[in-house]
This record gives C-alpha cells, structure tokens and sequence, in this order.
C-alpha cells in the first residue's frame, strides 16, 4: 500500500524542522564558541571581577542587615580585604617560587657536571667491563657512542638552561600585562559591588517577565551547581591531599604532609596537575642517581592518578545531573580548550543545558 501523498508531506516537513532546528541551534552555537575561544581572554578580568563583586555584595548586604551599616562602605571594605588578602598570599608564594626557580635554573649545569655525568661514567665502565670481557673489539664503538651520548646530554641541558631563561624572561615581560588587567579587575570589582543593583536592573529590564523568571531560576541553578561542584572538588583535593601525605610518608619524604598539601593544591590546574611536580622530581631524582627513591615518587604518582580519574567523573557527574563519562569528556574537551575555566565551566554549562531542556524551558533534544 503507497503512503498517503499528506503522510508524505508531513514527514518531510518533520525533517525539514529538525534540519532547521539543528542548523539554528549548531550556528549559536558555533558563534558562543567563537566568542569564548577568541574573546575568553579579553573579557576574563571583568568576568572575574562581577563575580567577585556579586558574592562580596551579598556578604556586604548580609552584613549590613545585622549591624544596620551602609551597604556601599561595607562593599568597599570588603573589596580591599578581599584583594589584600590575595595580594598578599601572592607575593609570599610568587617570592617563594621565583626563588626556588631561579636556583633550580643556575644548578642545571653544577647537576649535569656533578651528578649526572658522573653517574653516565660509572654506568659506562660497568658496559665497557662487561663488553669488554666477551668482545674486546667493541670497547673502541662503544667508547664513541658514549661520548656521541656525552655531547648529547650536554647539548639538551644546555637547550634545557636556555629554554628555562626564556621562559622566565616570557614571564617578566607579561607581567606587565598581567598587572594592567588586575588593575582592571580590581577597579571593576569596586564599580560593580558598589552599583550591582544597578548592572542587575539593566539586565532585567531587557528582558519580559517570563525571561526574568527564567534568568532567575538559571542564576538560582548554577548557584547551586557552583557551590556542588565546589564541594565536590575540595573533596577531591582532600582526597588527593592524605594520598599523598600517607604515600610521601612512607617512602621517606621529609615534611611529607605539607609536601602532600601542597601538590594537592597545585592539582587543580589542568596543564600541570599533580604531575607538574611529582614528574619533575621523579626526573631530577633519577639524574641524581636515587633509583629506588625515583621509582617510589613515580609509584605514589601513578596511584594517585588513577585513583583522581576514577573519583573525580564520580563525585563531579552527580551533583550536574551528568553521567560519569560525560563529566569526563566535558573535563578534558574544556580544559583543553579553555583552562581551569573550561575545566569548571564546560560541565556546568551542559548541566544547565540538560536541567533546562528536562524542565521544558528550551527544547534541544529528547
């Protein structure tokens, strides 16, 4: 029996909507990455600032509720206290890391001449007795190739020494950069806390009452995700942190615990992560000719790795209404493109878009 010439009709127009729906939603989309790709790094020290602004305004208001101060000098202090503070942990840890840097990069020569070779020679005499007893001809090849080996890892320490120069030198010069766009944040910060009702009002205005009720029920949602997810990673970050302690423990580290806290800490970056430290060390304490101690740093590496991919889509994905292995995927695609902002980011906005596409509020798929 033929399909009906309406039957038809109306499949097609089915598909003809779905095409549509898919290029209008694909063309936003395309466009908001664009935006966040290329423009991200442009607007983050205003990003940073309203967000600074709108949780110091809350504590401001909340303040002012209970000791009936103005809310506009409660902004202002807190505003300097907050940025105080940070200032201050920076310049303790940022001296504390230039210095330790700069002795690491003038030592890479004394660790190559002092450790290393000598290390390389003691091997080589081991190879050479060994060689030497079943084929004396091979002593003389193996006598170039150690010295072919030789210049070789004198070369790479050396574009090593060179590289670790420029890259500090890098630094130095953006720092300029760095402390315009902190001036920015902080004078943003200022403007929005102080006048917050007056940017939220602009905003609501332009939208009809059916929006407003909308952006409020979305600000409402990624609060509460935020907060979760937050939770979520301290959890993480503890859990990271006694691994590490008990694991640093036991193969002798001293200061272990605050050894342990420290690369926790660092963990949550998504360039370097725990492996930023615990590679480097492992690396120099092999040069240093610790064989066993290298393996162990490596081994206390390795678990905590493991045990940070199994937990972290687990403890993540829930608290977003996201499956394991879609935190995942969202993780690593949103630190890749965009930082420790995609890493937070990237999962929350998909959260938001499941959570809003369930309540029927945009209707993206079923």
């Amino acid at each position: 029996m033929n399909p009906i010439p309406e039957q038809i009709d109306h499949k097609l127009g089915q598909k003809k909507d779905f095409l549509i729906r898919a290029l209008y939603y694909g063309l936003w989309a395309g466009l908001f990455f664009l935006v966040l790709y290329y423009g991200l790094g442009l607007i983050t020290p205003f990003v940073f600032a309203f967000l600074f602004a709108y949780a110091l305004r809350k504590l401001a208001e909340r303040t002012s509720d209970k000791t009936h101060i103005p809310v506009k000098p409660l902004c202002v202090f807190y505003v300097l206290l907050f940025y105080s503070t940070i200032g201050v942990l920076i310049a303790f840890i940022g001296i504390g890391a230039v210095a330790r840097l700069s002795d690491f990069v003038t030592s890479i020569p004394n660790i190559y001449e002092d450790q290393l070779q000598p290390l390389l020679n003691k091997i080589f005499q081991s190879i050479q007795h060994g060689f030497g007893v079943m084929d004396p001809a091979l002593v003389d090849s193996l006598n170039g190739l150690y010295n072919q080996l030789l210049k070789s890892v004198g070369t790479m320490f050396a574009n090593f020494s060179g590289w670790m120069v420029s890259w500090i030198s890098g630094m130095v010069t953006s720092v300029p950069i760095l402390a315009i766009k902190l001036v920015l944040m902080i004078i943003a910060t200022f403007f929005a806390a102080v006048d917050m009702d007056r940017f939220t009002g602009f905003i609501k205005r332009q939208f009809s009452p059916e929006k407003r009720e909308l952006l409020v029920h979305i600000k409402g949602y990624l609060t509460g995700t935020v907060a979760k997810v937050l939770r979520a990673y301290l959890i993480i970050m503890s859990i990271t942190a006694i691994e590490l302690s008990i694991g640093l423990t036991i193969i002798g580290v001293n200061n272990a615990i605050l050894v342990g806290i420290s690369i926790a800490i660092f963990d949550i970056l998504p360039v370097f992560g725990t492996g930023g430290i615990m590679i480097p060390w492992t690396i120099i304490t092999l040069i240093q000719g610790d064989f066993k101690m290298a393996i162990m740093i490596f081994a206390v590496y390795v678990i905590v790795t493991i045990v940070r991919n199994i937990i972290e889509p687990k403890l993540v994905g829930p608290r977003l209404g996201l499956h394991p292995l879609v935190t995942l995927m969202c993780i690593f695609v949103g630190a890749q493109l965009f930082g420790v902002i995609g890493l937070f980011g990237l999962p929350i906005g998909l959260s938001l878009v499941v959570h809003l596409n369930n309540k029927g509020a945009i209707h993206v798929f079923k």
